[in-house]
């Protein structure tokens, strides 16, 4: 089959390799999946460039989301499961051989069946954007009539957190950087959009809820915003966070947290809980299914120009999701 892998870290020009490699063949309950599309996220650019460490496996097959078609499975899988259009998650957490090929086998269950009307590419964004989104939006039960606020609303997580609870009921707000991401944000659905650049978020979030502040945040830069957040969140209100950046080790305002009672909810999309996982996956496929959900695919490669994806990606001005498709 054709794939890119690696044998080291370092920049994706010095150690992206493109070629032919053996078939992989499913295992008992594993199924094999013609990839069609492969996500590109930060995680799998930083894992490259060794920003995790030293290499787990000899090598590498890069990413962990992606798209495709069932075409053979394993001991203790129903053949009717071959034909099946699925998305896939966690396709390189753990494993060394990812969706950046033409063939991957993996658990049954970490591809998930969805209607041929998603494409491809669609599918490829769903492992982690849209499932960090669902988790960080729905992980606590049904968010219905609250006001959510979602950090960074034209991005890859927040652009579905948005698109997730407005499905699901609630009021949003969302805080962006400029003119062309509010846009986005608001295309979403968000109802009040903030620059955060600009605006007084706080006093702003104040006047949307008539004092009362935000049920939950879903949160993208935790330790930058923790000013923010701290000021509109309600009492017994949760953030949710999947990242902090800008500000590795933020020093927490203990006591005003506390006296409101707040919950912090840290989470990486690669290990919760089996029960979230669950829910998720069906979350998103109830998404899917009532065809709720637009996906921001913004740049799509060939194969061949892997090394021009993860340069983008490391680029970091590019809004929304980057795909390689076969």
């Amino acid at each position: 089959m054709k794939a890119v892998w690696y044998e080291k870290t370092g920049s994706a020009s010095d150690v992206l390799r493109v070629g032919e490699i053996s078939d992989p063949h499913p295992k008992a309950g594993e199924v094999l999946v013609n990839v069609k599309a492969s996500g590109v996220n930060p995680s799998d650019v930083k894992i490259r460039a060794g920003a995790r460490g030293d290499l787990q496996h000899p090598i590498v097959i890069p990413h962990s989301d992606g798209g495709g078609i069932i075409v053979d499975v394993g001991e203790g899988v129903s053949s009717d499961r071959i034909g099946e259009h699925v998305w896939i998650w966690n396709g390189a957490f753990g494993r060394a051989f990812g969706t950046c090929a033409e063939l991957i086998a993996l658990p049954a269950m970490q591809a998930v069946k969805m209607d041929q009307s998603t494409s491809f590419k669609a599918a490829a964004c769903l492992g982690i954007p849209a499932s960090t989104a669902y988790y960080g939006i729905l992980a606590n039960g049904s968010v219905e009539g609250q006001t959510i606020m979602v950090s960074g609303g034209a991005g890859a997580v927040g652009y579905y957190g948005i698109q997730l609870a407005k499905w699901s009921g609630a009021n949003v707000i969302s805080t962006v950087s400029g003119d062309e991401k509010a846009s986005i944000a608001k295309n979403a659905g968000a109802d009040l959009v903030l620059n955060y650049k600009k605006d007084d978020v706080i006093e702003a979030v104040s006047d949307f809820t008539e004092g009362v502040g935000v049920d939950r945040i879903l949160e993208v830069e935790f330790g930058s915003n923790l000013s923010i957040n701290e000021g509109v969140i309600k009492n017994n209100g949760v953030i949710a966070t999947y990242a902090s950046a800008g500000v590795m080790e933020p020093v927490l305002p203990f006591y005003n947290l506390m006296f409101k009672g707040v919950k912090i909810d840290t989470y990486l999309i690669y290990t919760v809980p089996e029960a979230n996982r669950k829910d998720i996956i069906s979350g998103i496929s109830s998404a899917l299914n009532d065809k709720v959900l637009s996906h921001m695919v913004t740049e799509s490669y060939a194969l061949e120009n892997i090394v021009d994806a993860h340069e983008s990606m490391e680029g970091g001005s590019v809004i929304g999701n980057i795909v390689v498709f076969f």
